[in-house]
């Protein structure tokens, strides 16, 4: 029997099949203090964050550790050691996630909620000044992983033009999507720059008063991966200079904003809290990735979604 020490609970309400359910144990543990005296396990299912009592637990035989979300951030890696198989749920939310960022860049073309009526307008079936579209525009990923491409696969359809930057000279896997090389390669010339690459030391701070002189005035930013990557006061002084119109903003730093922070009322600012990974399957969807990997793990298979803790993700 494979035993898994489980962070998240026994799990009664994921349908795990039969196969799989017949070859394992979960046992539900603590998130801090100390296990029972003698008591071990094979895996570690938990949360992608600080959990206070991790090193201890990984002192009781654990080898694979499989974290539920995508964000590893918060999580400390210098825990885990080279014997030791690091794992998270990455792409479970690519779906809403793209869904939620196509949401953002059309309302920002058609001008909604604005372009909304409650009451007779002195004109009708007359064009109003300041609609866009997405045919044409230019779309800038920031990363280009299960979210970036879900992004990309949605936006092609409506003609826009896509470029992306990754940490990887591995192809596009979205015909149609232009790889750059640098940030200002990726910022110049974008209507629509998206943010959906992990938090590292590279992307931390990225969005800072000289990548904003590179974008073209107009411009539409959207992030929807973490807060650090954006100096939120090169931010503001870009939104106020007519550099970036429109900052669709669904993680921020810290989180959650406290209150009285410029954000929550800047005209140009469309902040949602974290929310964007929302959707009525997301429950089951974070266990997806963990079942299958159960399924590879009891067959002797490689295991999906590996982080490299070195990287960051």
């Amino acid at each position: 029997m494979l035993r898994i020490l489980s962070q998240v609970g026994l799990l009664e309400s994921i349908a795990i099949p039969t196969e799989i359910a017949e070859q394992i144990e979960i046992i539900a543990i603590p998130s801090e203090g100390e296990l029972e005296p003698g008591l071990t396990g094979d895996v570690l299912l938990t949360r992608p964050s600080l959990v206070p009592n991790l090193a201890h637990v990984l002192t009781r035989g654990v080898r694979w550790v499989h974290l539920i979300g995508t964000g590893i951030d918060d999580f400390p890696l210098q825990l885990i050691g080279e014997d030791c198989v690091l794992t998270n749920s990455r792409g479970l939310s690519a779906m809403p996630i793209a869904e939620w960022v196509m949401a953002c860049l059309l309302s920002f073309e058609k001008r909604m909620p604005g372009s909304f009526i409650t009451e007779p307008p002195k004109v009708w079936n007359i064009p109003r000044p300041g609609f866009g579209t997405l045919f044409g525009g230019r779309l800038a990923l920031l990363g280009l992983g299960g979210i970036g491409t879900a992004v990309a696969q949605r936006a092609l359809p409506f003609g826009m033009d896509i470029v992306a930057m990754r940490n990887t000279d591995a192809p596009s896997p979205v015909e149609g999507v232009r790889l750059v090389r640098t940030i200002d390669e990726l910022v110049a010339e974008a209507d629509h720059i998206v943010l959906v690459a992990p938090l590292t030391a590279a992307t931390r701070g990225m969005f800072d008063d000289r990548v904003f002189s590179l974008m073209k005035p107009g411009v539409h930013l959207v992030n929807v991966a973490r807060g650090p990557m954006i100096d939120d006061e090169a931010l503001r002084r870009a939104l106020d200079a007519d550099i970036v119109a429109c900052a669709s903003i669904d993680s921020t730093d810290p989180e959650p904003l406290p209150a009285g922070h410029w954000m929550y009322q800047h005209p140009k600012v469309r902040l949602s809290p974290h929310s964007s990974w929302n959707w009525p399957g997301a429950f089951p969807a974070m266990f997806e990735v963990f079942l299958e990997n159960l399924r590879r793990h009891l067959a002797g298979e490689p295991l999906l979604s590996v982080v490299d803790p070195a990287n960051g993700y």
